[in-house]
């Protein structure tokens, strides 16, 4: 009788009971509530199983803040009440901006990068407006906490057992929520595999939630990536067959060789100690192998401009509008089944995998990464070995990403807006003022490698903030477009002049015809509203892989046109050129191949979804779509999984151990 009467008091409610664990409820929907926000405005697909361990993992979060929130005085708990509830708010609602502006979260690596943020406060502003709704809902928690603050009675004061319960409860849900990953499946992209193993925040947030996925971030970041083991049959000559080991037809009087370097693996793998690098040898000793072939060499000993282009797609290319990026694609290479997918740092992935042929490795800045590993496959070392000029030019911030520190490494002089190049501070800048501004540099008589990072196609898309849109508004004003799709063109007209200006400039100088100049994207136009993008294709974009089909141009005056169908993206374009130019280079080294060898192609997007020339496999619905009319067997879709597996596994243990430097040394 007496401990009912106590523990039905005033007091026990208040100071010991259930008061006291309201403030663990309000934590809990906290939680719950931020992820089925951010989840109901990000992810595509809502209902899932990833709704179930969003309610799992948000549970060991709301115990820990609830713990620290009784340690203290009454006093001290509400101040971290109100920390917490704020770190809540500002974690969730930044991921919702980002997300809006980049398609992707941000990674931890990023977090610890963001000084630069203030370079894009108007983007911010209109991402906020377009988002106005899930981002205001983030708020009600900081609301309901500051009504805790004035309204509740008892729930902040200090009560000795609950940090104790907290810390237990904590470890036991966890493990719980971790032990459900074991029986909801192990395959790629499962919560299984996303917590113990792949680095995808897109998908882990899908599956597991933002904070846990944000905290699995910190956690590799801090301590290294796990150890995945991979099938046997990741070797690409497992399902593709090894042109090295092709007969040569009697009738074919030019012998083709394979295109790989003298790399003695054999005495690499018997001499190595550390278990990563001899796996790394195992895997490129039998990695697969691209021929030479007749494009070879074909435009060996010319100058070479290589231009990452932002936003570029097959919508900015207008035979009246933009009528040299339309003459440059027609008249030279055309590739109608190119791709650039979408990776996880925008720009600066899109350039890694440009100017390297690599993956880039989730949760980085794999440009930035590589600024101290030796790159011998990048043009710039390779043309600067040969003796040629080699500069690279940006029309924004030198610094912006660090590539200040990644671009020279490539083998360039760097110049860009603060360091060498004296642009307006319009925003974008002009890429048409870039190139006035830069070509006599190098247009001395010397042979030369250019590449150029352009930024007038950057969004936002509106005529109010966008000077090259405003520029250039009068020569689309009378399309019957959205204000986005003109303003999207009217970015590229700026871009089209600048390419007008330099083949006039190669002109001059006589350097027209032994100049090849290739321009690719480095990502889809995100900024376009996926509205404005049907509008553009005439007609609703599929998602996972069309909405990342692309433009590739491969451009020399006099060349001989030719349209290629050869499924193909941007990690195949280095060793394309570097094949087309005579340039030296391992096949097996790269992740991208040659387009124009006869291996069988592989197009892989972030996601891990791929396309060859027999199929199409999306790996979020595990749907195949067959490209011959044949059935694609189970078997096939195994293995090129693996073998997609494989190369985000190794060419991120590039990046890591600097392994180019392992196979040659110093040397450049």
């Amino acid at each position: 009788m007496y401990h009912a009467a106590r523990y039905a008091s005033p007091t026990f409610r208040r100071r010991g009971g259930f008061a006291s664990f309201a403030l663990l409820f309000f934590f809990y929907s906290a939680f719950v509530f931020s992820e089925l926000v951010l989840r109901a405005a990000t992810v595509p697909a809502f209902f899932g199983i990833g709704l179930l361990y969003l309610f799992l993992f948000s549970l060991p979060p709301a115990l820990f803040c609830f713990g620290l929130c009784k340690i203290f005085s009454e006093k001290v708990n509400r101040i971290l009440s109100v920390i917490f509830t704020v770190l809540i708010l500002v974690g969730y609602d930044s991921q919702l901006i980002y997300y809006g502006a980049f398609k992707t979260y941000y990674s931890a690596y990023s977090f610890t990068r963001a000084g630069q943020a203030t370079d894009f406060v108007f983007e911010t502003l209109l991402v906020i407006k377009n988002m106005i709704f899930p981002f205001l809902l983030l708020f009600i928690p900081l609301v309901v906490m500051i009504i805790l603050l004035k309204k509740a009675k008892g729930i902040f004061e200090h009560h000795t057992k609950a940090p104790i319960i907290a810390a237990v409860a904590m470890v036991i849900t966890h493990c719980l929520a971790v032990l459900c990953t074991f029986v909801t499946g192990r395959g790629i992209f499962s919560p299984y595999d996303l917590y113990f193993q792949t680095s995808s925040l897109n998908q882990s947030v899908e599956q597991l939630g933002m904070f846990t996925s944000f905290r699995i971030n910190i956690q590799r970041l801090i301590f290294g990536e796990p150890d995945i083991h991979l099938p046997d049959d990741t070797d690409s000559s497992a399902t593709e067959d090894n042109s090295s080991e092709e007969e040569i037809p009697v009738d074919n009087p030019t012998v083709y060789k394979p295109n790989t370097m003298d790399i003695d693996f054999d005495t690499l793998i018997a001499n190595c100690t550390d278990d990563t690098i001899l796996k790394m040898h195992k895997y490129f000793k039998n990695a697969e192998i691209t021929m030479t072939n007749d494009k070879t060499g074909i435009f060996e000993g010319c100058n070479l401009i290589y231009i990452t282009a932002e936003s570029f797609s097959p919508y900015a290319i207008d035979k009246d509008r933009t009528p040299t990026l339309y003459k440059m694609m027609t008249e030279g290479y055309q590739f109608t089944n190119f791709y650039t997918p979408g990776w996880g740092v925008s720009t600066l992935d899109g350039e890694y995998v440009n100017c390297l042929g690599l993956i880039p490795k989730s949760g980085v800045w794999s440009m930035n990464r590589s600024s101290k590993n030796l790159l011998p496959f990048a043009l710039g070392n390779q043309y600067r070995k040969l003796g040629f000029q080699t500069f690279a030019y940006h029309d924004h911030t030198f610094d912006f990403y660090g590539r200040d520190e990644s671009h020279p490494n490539l083998g360039y002089t760097y110049k860009a807006k603060g360091n060498g190049l004296d642009v307006k501070g319009t925003w974008p800048e002009s890429d048409l003022e870039m190139i006035d501004k830069t070509t006599a540099e190098y247009l001395n008589g010397n042979p030369f490698h250019i590449y150029y990072l352009t930024v007038s196609g950057h969004m936002n898309y509106t005529f109010i903030g966008n000077s090259m849109a405003s520029k250039n508004r009068d020569l689309v004003r009378d399309l019957p477009l959205s204000e986005e799709c003109q303003a999207y063109l009217a970015c590229n007209i700026e871009l089209d002049r600048a390419m007008e200006l330099l083949l006039a400039r190669l002109e001059e100088a006589g350097q027209a015809e032994n100049t090849v100049i290739v321009i690719q994207p480095d990502h889809y136009p995100y900024g376009l509203s996926k509205e404005s993008i049907d509008t553009f294709a005439g007609h609703e974009v599929e998602e996972n892989f069309e909405l990342y089909k692309s433009v590739l141009i491969v451009y020399k005056k006099g060349m001989t046109p030719q349209v290629i169908d050869r499924p193909c993206a941007n990690m195949d374009v280095l060793p394309t050129v570097s094949n087309l130019m005579g340039l030296e280079f391992d096949s097996r080294l790269l992740m991208g191949k040659d387009i124009f060898s006869d291996s069988d192609p592989l197009v892989i997007f972030a996601n891990r979804s791929w396309i060859t020339d027999k199929a199409m496999y999306n790996q979020e619905t595990k749907e195949v779509t067959s490209l011959t009319g044949e059935e694609i067997s189970e078997e096939y879709i195994k293995s090129i999984n693996n073998i997609v597996q494989a190369k985000f596994l190794y060419s991120a243990k590039i990046l890591e151990n600097d392994y180019y430097r392992i196979l040659f040394g110093d040397s450049d």
